[in-house]
């Protein structure tokens, strides 16, 4: 079974695929290692690795060239964000996911938001919701372009935004969803929501793999298996764990004068010690 079907199946089982998302090739590596059966990226872990904030501040050729590097490590399954497709045009997004699916990745997630300060952007764009069916003939498109390059198994993720900038965020939801689905997608992510019954109208009314993401008030897989959601992505929560480990060490040692805290934390050190030989041995 190819990379592709093995990721489309992960999402039929009974309890949800937790996804795990890297932001560099170390980080995509460790996690392999752990046992994640599939991998996302993060968007905002990925520009934050390069020294820039989230929303297509950073370039496509600087995603794909992390992504290639994450693909040389890894053989389990990859899926990319995206974001809103680090172009202007459809033509032009159709091309960049393309060129990741030559790469070997199985999947996508493609926001129907804008943003305001991408780098690819000359003209003036106010944040918000794209129009509904603009983004679905998006979807639509992406979609005809994977087939007719042989890619009829690729998941286009489609992400969402209606918690961040709706009013009535649900039925938002609920009416995109339905309309992302018949143009192509393979599935929905909808970040931000967390109420029990928001997800559970959700997961009844969209007939297709429901993707929600870890939030301080949203952890418990169980809870999500009972409510129907097929897939958890744990996001950014992982890369800013990191970051504020990175933060506190090094306050600590210059505070300190002393590396002893390099030193105190032996399952963390023999686990680096770990990858570092499976990259390098």
């Amino acid at each position: 079974m190819n990379n592709s079907k093995n990721f489309k199946n992960l999402h039929e089982q009974d309890a949800p695929l937790l996804l795990p998302n890297a932001w560099d090739a170390l980080s995509a590596l460790i996690l392999e290692q752990a046992g994640f059966k599939a991998i996302g990226t993060t968007s905002w872990g990925m520009a934050n690795s390069l020294g820039y904030k989230d929303g297509e501040i950073i370039s496509f050729q600087a995603c794909l060239s992390i992504v290639e590097k994450i693909m040389a490590v890894v053989s389990i399954p990859v899926t990319v964000d995206i974001e809103s497709g680090f172009a202007k045009t459809n033509d032009e997004i159709v091309d960049n996911v393309i060129t990741l699916a030559n790469l070997g990745v199985v999947g996508i997630n493609i926001e129907d938001s804008y943003k305001p300060f991408a780098s690819h952007l000359t003209d003036s764009v106010v944040g918000g919701l794209k129009d509904t069916a603009a983004h679905a003939e998006l979807i639509k498109s992406i979609r005809s372009g994977l087939d007719e390059a042989g890619y009829q198994d690729f998941f286009i993720n489609a992400r969402i935004d209606a918690y961040f900038h709706a009013k009535d965020p649900l039925q938002e939801t609920i009416a995109r969803g339905s309309c992302y689905i018949a143009s192509g997608a393979s599935g929905i992510f909808v970040p931000g929501m967390t109420q029990s019954d928001d997800i559970k109208a959700v997961t009844r009314s969209i007939a297709a793999p429901v993707n929600v993401m870890s939030l301080p008030d949203l952890t418990d897989m169980s809870q999500l298996q009972n409510l129907g959601v097929k897939r958890f992505s744990i996001g950014n929560a992982l890369s800013d764990l990191t970051i504020a480990f990175m933060e506190h060490t090094a306050t600590t040692l210059l505070k300190q004068n002393n590396t002893a805290a390099l030193y105190q934390n032996p399952a963390f050190n023999t686990q680096v010690s770990t990858v570092f030989y499976t990259v390098n041995g």
